[in-house]
């Protein structure tokens, strides 16, 4: 199993039934094809609708039904489609009970960096600010380094998206909750050992006294 799929897999399962979740652009949308059969989510798309289903199998895209990142989509049964200032009103106003987001950099303290590295180009923030600011909940869904070099950080050093406002980290070596003591370890995936987590990552993890094996 590649890392992408273990941390979508392990994120899928953060949801109760009911659940309004945004999926953000990139591994984040992966999350969508594998939501437990026994619960119903209803997955909003900031550019415009509710109701996003698993990704749709080769050849059966429809190029006008696609994610805020432009990738193909499905709709389940009950989907609606709406303009953007609805879709902003639904995140501004606390709507969404979570958001699952990546992340260039994310530090002990919550703190997110997921939009830019000075000196490349780039487009604009687009919705992560409003996402991080409305949603009850912030995960962030990354691959726990950059080439080896470690992303979750005591300090971000790149331009902030939303200061103190991430609740989880999932990566394909474990689940890390920030709280006001620092980042604690609950869940590790048991082809890495604690220490290799700890090597891999510049924050000081607290290791939970009820640790187990990432789900």
């Amino acid at each position: 199993m590649n890392p992408k799929e273990i941390i979508a897999r392990r994120v899928a399962k953060e949801f109760k039934d009911g659940d309004v979740v945004n999926l953000g652009i990139g591994l984040p949308t992966l999350v969508a094809n594998y939501i437990p059969e026994d619960i119903e989510l209803i997955l909003h798309s900031e550019n415009g609708f509710v109701g996003i289903g698993p990704a749709p199998k080769e050849g059966e895209e429809d190029k006008d039904l696609v994610n805020a990142g432009g990738m193909p989509v499905t709709m389940v049964p009950g989907g609606t489609y709406f303009d953007s200032a609805m879709s902003f009103t639904i995140i501004r106003g606390g709507h969404l009970d979570a958001t699952v987001l990546g992340a260039l950099q994310v530090d002990e303290q919550g703190n997110l960096a997921n939009w830019m590295i000075p000196g490349k180009l780039v487009p604009g923030m687009g919705g992560a600010m409003d996402l991080v600011g409305g949603a009850k909940k912030v995960i962030v869904s990354m691959v726990h380094t950059a080439k080896g070099t470690p992303k979750i950080l005591k300090e971000c050093t790149l331009p902030l998206t939303a200061a103190g406002k991430v609740s989880k980290i999932i990566t394909e070596m474990g689940v890390m909750e920030v709280t006001d003591k620092g980042l604690l370890l609950t869940e590790y995936n048991p082809e890495y050992t604690v220490e290799q987590i700890q090597d891999a990552t510049e924050a000081t993890l607290i290791i939970s006294d009820e640790l187990v094996k990432m789900q």
